[in-house]
């Protein structure tokens, strides 16, 4: 088992297959795009079996397969394929923007993926489009209804953007009325491959919390797994669920259990602090498995204790790109 240096056990790795991404949301990239990682920088479907071979080897019993966009590879479900045939791995989770994952939808049930999060950052046509900059909404709606209608645990992602899609957030909560899914209202964080930073949100964890009150005064408090990011709440009546997560506050820090490695191979053991290590090269060269396994401890050896603490360390770290930190 990994455990890092403040006794947190860390059993859940966010594995980002692709830095690229078909959307360019605004609050995750400039418009231009940024400059993506090419091909042989990037981890080969072959060397990410293998990496999640050796994570689950340390213990790691749970891989979201993230992105980028993770469908933008066509040769994802070779590694899904391997990856649910893997002992020791209890959950394998994807983090998509639904446009692409229609045709995979059968194959992933077949495999026992159901575990699907979609970022979805308005449920107002105009307002998906003038934030992800892509004509793609009635895609990304209907396989997300496709998704949780065929049985999947669905997830929705809405990031909170001041003066950009808090209209929506009342609106997108009516999904959980009349279907059985979780949305989950997120904190902004200041990740977009600019320079934008920020001390401070309007729309934090609270004031969501304050904006739903008040159209629906009567929800109450799940309970939650002590690792959740999210606090969940329920509308009695209503099918589904919703929850907030303080990605901006960083009230869950003290029980993290996860860990991340970028496709590039950049291990990440936080989103506010920089890479502890790079396993691309390692991976290509001798005695590659001993060499990773001693790199993974090294930086689930040396973690901050909180956000907070890591963005003090750091603070040049705003100028990542979402899209290229597997977010």
């Amino acid at each position: 088992m990994l455990v890092d240096n403040h006794n947190r056990a860390i059993n859940y790795l966010r594995l980002a297959v692709t830095d690229r991404c078909n959307l360019r949301c605004n609050y995750c990239m400039p418009e231009e795009g940024i400059n993506f990682a090419k091909n042989d920088k990037l981890f080969t479907i072959d060397e990410l079996v293998r990496l999640s071979e050796i994570v689950v080897s340390q213990g790691i019993d749970k891989i979201r397969i993230t992105g980028g966009e993770p469908f933008v590879r066509k040769d994802l479900m070779v590694l899904l394929r391997s990856l649910s045939k893997l002992n020791g791995l209890k959950d394998i989770s994807v983090t998509t923007n639904a446009t692409l994952i229609g045709p995979y939808i059968d194959e992933l049930k077949q495999l026992g993926i159901k575990n699907i999060n979609v970022s979805m950052d308005a449920i107002n046509r105009e307002t998906f489009e003038r934030i992800t900059r892509r004509n793609q909404y009635g895609v990304v709606y209907n396989n997300m209804i496709r998704l949780i209608t065929e049985g999947f645990n669905v997830r929705i992602n809405f990031i909170a953007l001041d003066g950009q899609n808090t209209d929506d957030i009342l609106p997108m909560l009516e999904l959980t009325k009349h279907y059985n899914v979780s949305v989950r209202f997120l904190e902004e964080m200041p990740f977009n491959g600019g320079s934008k930073e920020f001390q401070t949100i309007k729309w934090d964890f609270k004031t969501i919390l304050g904006h739903i009150k008040s159209a629906h005064p009567d929800y109450y408090k799940l309970e939650s797994p002590k690792t959740s990011t999210s606090i969940n709440y329920k509308i009695p009546g209503f099918k589904g669920t919703f929850g907030v997560i303080p990605s901006f506050s960083r009230t869950f820090c003290g029980s993290c259990n996860r860990l991340r490695i970028s496709a590039t191979g950049d291990v990440i053991t936080c989103l506010y602090a920089k890479a502890s290590a790079n396993l691309r090269d390692i991976m290509r060269a001798d005695d590659m498995e001993e060499n990773i396994k001693k790199e993974i401890l090294k930086a689930v050896g040396s973690r901050a204790k909180t956000g907070f603490e890591a963005q003090e360390k750091y603070k040049d770290v705003f100028s990542n790109s979402m899209t290229s930190i597997g977010g």
